[in-house]
Parts: C-alpha cells; structure tokens; sequence
C-alpha cells in the first residue's frame, strides 16, 4: 500500500478565519470583515455583469445559447495571480482560467503590458481547454503598476482547421485542430492590433460572428475594469488585494474541512472511454488512487492509458479542474471556486496519458470527456466510503453532434452543440432523486431553445424526452437518460462523438444502482414517403434503423448491454445523410442512490404514472406491484400493497 506523507503543521497554520481578532484579521487582509464581504459580493457582481451583458449581445449561438463562457479576476504576479472571484457560468473554464492567466502573462512579461492592453491565448497545452476556446485578460493598473487581471473566455465557434466548428474525434494531431495563438495582444493600449485580428480571420471560417463577440468581449473587459477600479477608490488597494487573498483562504479552508471528514485511506476507481477517432482496437481507461491523510487529499493518475491518437484528450490543467469540481461535489458543494479549492489537493499525472496530452500527436479538442471520466472515477473510488454522503454519477458524455451542410438555395449551414446528446441526467444523492435534464457535473450551460435551433439549421426537433426505465434505481432514482429525435431537411455531414457506451457511466451511491447505458443511431429515409413521421421507441423499430454507437443487439439494433456488440461511433468518418433522416441520441442514465427497494412506494406509484418507470420495472428493480394502465388511465393507478410486501418480504 502506497503512502502519502503529510508534513506536521503548527496550531498557529490551522487557525479557523473566524478565530482571527479584528485586529488580526485586519493585518492579514488590509480591512474588517464586513468591508471584505462587501467587497467581495461586489466583484462577484462585476463578473456576472459582465456576463450577463455578453450573453445579450453575443452573436455566436454557443455563447447566446450555450452560456460556453467564463469571466473572472485575478490577483497580480507579487501574489501569485490568485483566482478569487468566478462566474456563474462553465466550470471546465473556470477551473484552468487561474493557471491560464499566470501562464499568458509570464510567457508576455507582465512588464511589456501597458493600461488598455487585451492578451489572447488559446493554446490547450498553455493554458487548458481547446484552441476553439480563447481567453482575453486585461490587465488593471493603479498608479501605473498591474494590481489584477480581468478575464473572459469564450468558445468561439471555428478556429479553422480540418472539421467545420472543431467538435470532431478524428483529427490526429495539433496541426489539423486549427489556429493555436499563443499569448499576444488583440488590442494594444484600447488599439485594435490589426495584425491579430487579420491572423484569426484568416482562418476563421466565420470571422463575421467573431468579431461583434470580440467587440463585446472586449468591452465587457472594460466594463470589469471600470468596476474593480471602482473598488479600488471605494476601499482602497489595500483592502481589495486583501479582499482577493480573503476569498481564496475561505475556498481552502472549507475544503480542507472538507477533506478532513473523509476516512482516511487509499481508495481506486476507475472510468471507460470507448474509443478513439481512429478505430476501435483500443479502448481509454481514467485510473485514480485517491490519498486521503488528514487534511490533504492526493488524487494519483498514473495506470491512465496512454494518450490517445486522436484528439479526444485532455490536458493536465483540464485534469485539475476536473479533480476540483468531483471534489467539490461530492465532499462540500458550497466551497467557492477560486484559486484556494485545490491547496489541500496534490495531483500525480504522468506526463503523455489521455488525461495529461502532450503535442503533437493526438492533440486537444474533446477535451471535456476525457476530464469527465476522471470525475466519474473519482466518484467510483469514493462513494463506497462515502455511504450517505455519496453522490450518483451522471451520464458521462455530451454525445457531441456537428454537423454542417448546403441549403437548397446553396447558402451554407451548420449546426454544433444542438442535437446530440449534450444533455441529460445526473445522478441521485441522499438530498433526492437526479435531475433528468441537465449537463455534466464538469458543465455549467443553458439548453438551446428549439426554436433557434429550428432557426439556424434545416432541421425539426421531433423529439426531446425523458426514456423510461433508464434511471438507475435507488432509495432516490437516478435522473432519467434523454431521448433526441432530430428530422434533416437537407443532406448533411454529421460528425458524431458518443463516447462512454460500452460501461455505466451513472455509478451508483450507497447501495443505489447504476444508470443504464445509451446508444445512438440513424434512420434513413423512408422509401416513398416525403418526410419522415415520429419513429417509435420500441425494440422492433430498430431494426431499419443505421446504428452509430452503443452496445446493441446484431440483428434488431436494439439495445443489448449484456450479450449485444459494440458499434464503433467513427466507423464513418463523417455520416454522410440524404435528406430527411432521423438522427437519434440516448444519454446513459443517472446513477441511483440508496436500496430500490426502500424507495416510497408512494414515490415509484409516482414514477410510474409520469412514465419514469414501467410497471414492470416498479416491480422487479423497487419491490413494488403497481395496477392499472399509466398511459390511458394514468390517475387510475394504485399499488398492490399485499404484492409489495410480498416482494420486498422476499427480497429480505
């Protein structure tokens, strides 16, 4: 058994804030403690302002209706750029933005930058994500010297490259990603620096929806500088930078309170990802080793397999957050996310394993499912020492779907982010069941509403539903996977990623079951007919069906988890589609929490009525006999009671 070695800390270095003389607490941070709050609640204001107006304005659709953006601010470089105040908005950002701030800046020279200046990287390996994902800081001056940076990232929609908006696994190295920036100035002294405007455009495929983003991102930029420097003369630098060093040693201190509650121990898990873009002769296991000693958690990648080669990796600053946000969820969901999150938390990774890329080969773009695994496996090494605690998992990945296309008048189209699978449930925890709709724990986005995505793209949404049954069972049910049907209009080319088929991604908590697998498949168009009607959800309306990813039965294409065969996503390259065929997404399904079988049976009577689960399954997974017929005499329904106590007596 390997060990962790803690180093023996003083009482005085454990000293609880609260314990802290006014006296002591105004040396350490410049001011009082309410100052600090009020201070501290109004930066948090500036950066959801600064949200709130981007979103607003934004021209892009993954940033107008995917919330795919961050804003925070940092500290300067004599205190080591903490990351003190974030957005309410995405997480995997979040996460890597503080080391992305220090690493643009060092590489630039905090000297060479001047009041006005605009820094923009986008290199994953510099600074985290992908090169689709570019962050601008701008630097905050008093008195001619850099006091804070205030940041905003966002996903801007093509940077060039092979696939039409990036969200493809079949690309090979860096080199086919498309346009890396390494850390230089986008506006020089409030200047538009042509020259980088002219770099991005010229790869760009879509610079007339960059550049009004970067117009408001730019002055979002402002607005956050306007309002820190209204802080500033409020309170005093003094105060402010205090402020700043106040919000992280909050963040630290409750983790580590956090962590303490753990036994300690080493704890392992683990998280399966299908198969890489290139073929499906090597599937990608996330290992960890959770250390805990004390009040220090070590998380241990090494045994991860070896990065893959193509580009559904990510890097080691993805790795981070992803550490952070399974951490947080599962141990104290109110620690704030700042800099302070990870003091207590060392992280061991290998330099050249899927979740720690290394250039060229390989490369970055998916970069969100393979951080996700490590939060599924997080999750797998410590729910079972968790008990009450443990939090199900979710349905583990977004099922990207991109797709472009002409219009019959020949105007181009294209859709990314919209009608795959990117949103489904997650997991039940000892607070009640999953939430069916949403986005992966590593996630923090909105839903695109049908109607833009109507809008933007020839296609009909046909369907967008909870499927039964696909809740893993518990004392509290896993969110419910989500079942997508999607109608194209014209011909297209799909790139489709369904990435975590072959092994439940929803782990279950405290006894709960895991959420079943999804899959996901195409339905050519029906000979004869114009367009295509609902396709039914039964087993037998496979059969004609194309099928694209999933562990499905040979002969019916329906689903088969224990003796089906795997579907490799990326057999084609790109799905090629002839006019109105039917795509259709199933996440997998949230993990449950607790025994089934102590579930209410007021509760599963309940699920049944809203087709969460069939009468059957009420049955057999809850112990509970339900009668009657829930889709035509739904409020007609009532538990058998003499039955249930029949099946759960047996079941003891």
């Amino acid at each position: 058994m390997s060990t962790l070695t803690v180093p023996a800390v003083s009482p005085e270095s454990t000293r609880r804030l609260r314990d802290l003389s006014d006296s002591e607490f105004k040396d350490t941070y410049g001011c009082d403690r309410f100052s600090a709050s009020v201070i501290l609640n109004r930066l948090r204001y500036a950066v959801e302002h600064m949200s709130t107006g981007f979103m607003r304005e934004a021209f892009s659709p993954i940033i107008r209706d995917w919330y795919d953006f961050a804003c925070t601010i940092s500290g300067p470089a004599d205190r080591d750029y903490p990351m003190a105040v974030v957005s309410n908005s995405l997480v995997v950002f979040l996460g890597t933005m503080g080391d992305a701030v220090r690493n643009a800046v060092e590489e630039y020279g905090p000297e060479n930058l001047r009041p006005g200046d605009v820094l923009i990287c986008n290199d994953p390996y510099r600074g985290g994500r992908h090169v689709n994902d570019v962050a601008f800081t701008r630097p905050v001056f008093v008195d001619g010297k850099i006091v804070s940076y205030v940041n905003l990232c966002a996903h801007q929609l093509d940077m060039g490259g092979t696939v039409p908006g990036g969200f493809s696994a079949t690309k090979s190295n860096v080199y086919e990603n498309g346009l890396v920036i390494p850390p230089m100035l986008l506006w020089s002294e409030d200047k538009p620096v042509r020259s980088t405007f002219s770099l991005i455009f010229d790869n760009t495929r879509w610079g007339g929806m960059l550049l009004p983003d970067f117009k408001s991102i730019y002055q979002q930029l402002k607005l956050g500088e306007r309002l820190i420097l209204e802080n500033i003369d409020r309170y005093g630098l003094d105060s402010y930078l205090g402020t700043l060093d106040y919000s992280c040693d909050t963040s630290a201190e409750r983790m580590r309170d956090a962590i303490g509650r753990v036994p300690d121990g080493d704890y392992a898990g683990s998280a399966l990802i299908d198969a890489d873009g290139l073929d499906d002769t090597l599937d990608y296991t996330v290992r960890v080793l959770v250390r805990k000693r004390g009040d220090d958690i070590e998380v241990d990648l090494s045994g991860t397999s070896a990065q893959a080669r193509t580009c559904i990796n990510c890097g080691v600053l993805d790795a981070k957050t992803a550490v952070g946000v399974a951490l947080t969820i599962l141990l104290d969901p109110k620690v704030p996310f700042t800099s302070g999150t990870w003091r207590n938390i060392d992280i061991a990774a290998p330099a050249g394993t899927i979740v720690s890329s290394l250039p060229p080969d390989g490369g970055i773009m998916m970069f969100w499912e393979a951080s996700g695994a490590i939060a599924s496996a997080i999750f797998d090494a410590l729910n079972p020492v968790l008990g009450v605690q443990g939090v199900g998992g979710d349905y583990g990945s977004t099922n990207t779907h991109n797709a472009s296309g002409v219009r019959p008048d020949g105007t181009p189209w294209t859709s990314a982010t919209q009608c795959g699978g990117e949103h489904g449930p997650w997991g039940a925890s000892k607070a009640g069941d999953g939430d069916s709709y949403t986005v992966l724990l590593t996630l923090n986005n909105l839903d695109p509403a049908t109607e833009t995505i109507e809008h933007d793209s020839p296609v009909v949404v046909l369907r967008k539903e909870h499927a039964i049954d696909t809740g893993g069972a518990g004392t509290f049910r896993g969110g419910a996977a989500n079942l997508k049907d999607t109608l194209w209009l014209t011909a297209g080319q799909h790139y489709l990623s369904p990435f975590r088929t072959k092994k439940p991604s929803g782990v279950g908590a405290n006894g709960g079951d895991a959420g079943p697998n999804g899959a996901m498949w195409l339905f050519p168009p029906t000979t004869g007919a114009p367009v295509q009607g609902l396709v039914d959800t039964a087993d037998s309306a496979y059969e004609h069906s194309e099928p694209v990813a999933g562990v499905l039965d040979p002969s019916t294409h329906a689903l088969d988890p224990e003796n089906g065969e795997y579907n490799y996503f990326a057999r084609q390259q790109v799905w090629t589609t002839a006019p109105n065929t039917i795509l259709r997404c199933l996440t997998n399904g949230g993990g449950g929490w607790g025994d089934p079988f102590a579930r209410d049976p007021e509760r599963v009577l309940a699920d049944v009525r809203n087709e969460y689960v069939s009468i059957e399954a009420a049955a057999t997974q809850y112990g509970v006999v339900v009668v009657g017929d829930p889709r035509n005499d739904p409020e007609g329904l009532r538990i058998d009671v003499a039955g249930t106590d029949a099946l759960r007596g047996k079941a003891q």
